[in-house]
């Protein structure tokens, strides 16, 4: 599928286009019981017999859906998924508000996908995935990187606050009406306050009316972010069923209000601990909601990751973008 060269050096231009992976269907699925009441859903497709791959996704709470598998060539690969805690088929759901939100942090995540690896008899795999997926892929290989064999991100965060803040606040000199709405959403919120934490607040309030709200004024700050990509044609996050949608807000702002339970730049500072474990980073130059700083500082911390930049790209990546990806998996397939 891939019709790029392997070759590896440290910035790469765009080549040729190609096609993602027929569909295809899990031959194996289950519902992991990973302790606190929580449940994770997960399936396998692909060659049983291939190099094991797991998807990692983005949100957080957005959960895995079945494209994820058409990345990879499914003769090679044995391509695992999973939706993280509280989204997708993953049970408690996060849309329910007597889910307890308190045992569901990066540090359970990676505790969940160390588990499901040893439920699958899995000794090293692969990981993809992107936004906040490179997030929970970069934490959970440094916490194991013998189990690791390759990387690759497309969209790369590290959900440092500095990002966060700058994805919720300083995007605003951008979208200044915008900004406006959805700081108008917490009107009880200074504007130099923590828009984040108060929104969160607004995902635990007992009155689904206030719920709801607080998910929909969310989720259109998340589309405006988007809106030079889409052109309005339409809304990625305002968009998905409620449930879905709920989760989804309901989940990123606990998080991102604790900083996803990371000390301000430990990714960073500790990319060290990925060395030996080959690397390909894919970002759009364009990436508003994620600026190409922060994988251009990975990419030096990190000397075995290869980055790849796509110009007059945003972070819902093109043709252009699924190639450079595609081409990666079919080289670490080899």
């Amino acid at each position: 599928m891939c019709h790029c060269d392997s070759v590896s050096p440290t910035v790469l231009e765009v080549w040729t286009l190609s096609e993602l992976y027929p569909p295809i269907e899990p031959y194996t699925t289950g519902m992991l019981d990973v302790g606190d009441g929580n449940g994770v859903y997960w399936e396998v497709s692909g060659n049983p017999e291939g190099k094991p791959a797991l998807v990692v996704h983005g949100g957080p709470g957005s959960g895995a859906g079945p494209g994820w598998r058409r990345y990879f060539d499914p003769k090679r690969y044995r391509i695992v998924l999973f939706d993280q805690r509280g989204c997708g088929h993953s049970t408690p759901h996060a849309s329910d508000p007597t889910t307890d939100m308190r045992h569901n942090t990066t540090w359970h995540l990676i505790a969940d996908m160390e588990r499901l690896r040893r439920h699958l008899g899995i000794d090293q795999w692969l990981l993809y995935g992107g936004s906040w997926g490179s997030t929970l892929i970069l934490a959970y290989a440094q916490q194991h990187p013998r189990r690791v064999s390759e990387i690759v991100i497309a969209a790369v965060t590290m959900t440092r606050r500095s990002e966060i803040d700058w994805l919720y606040r300083g995007l605003g000199r951008f979208f200044p009406e915008q900004w406006e709405r959805f700081l108008e959403g917490v009107p009880d919120t200074p504007r130099n306050g923590d828009v984040v934490a108060a929104y969160a607040s607004l995902m635990e309030h007992p009155d689904a009316a206030v719920r709801n709200k607080a998910t929909v004024d969310w989720c259109a700050w998340e589309d405006t972010v988007l809106s030079g990509e889409t052109g309005g044609a339409s809304n990625p996050y305002g968009d998905r069923p409620p449930a879905a949608r709920l989760a989804f807000v309901r989940i990123c702002a606990h998080y991102f209000s604790h900083g996803a339970w990371l000390e301000e730049g430990a990714l960073l500072r500790d990319a060290g601990r990925l060395s030996g474990i080959p690397g390909v980073l894919v970002h759009g130059r364009l990436d508003l909601g994620g600026p190409l700083q922060t994988a251009w500082e990975l990419h030096h911390a990190w000397p075995d990751a290869e980055l790849i930049v796509v110009e007059g790209v945003g972070h819902l990546g093109t043709a252009e973008t699924r190639e450079h990806v595609l081409c990666a998996l079919d080289r670490f397939a080899r």
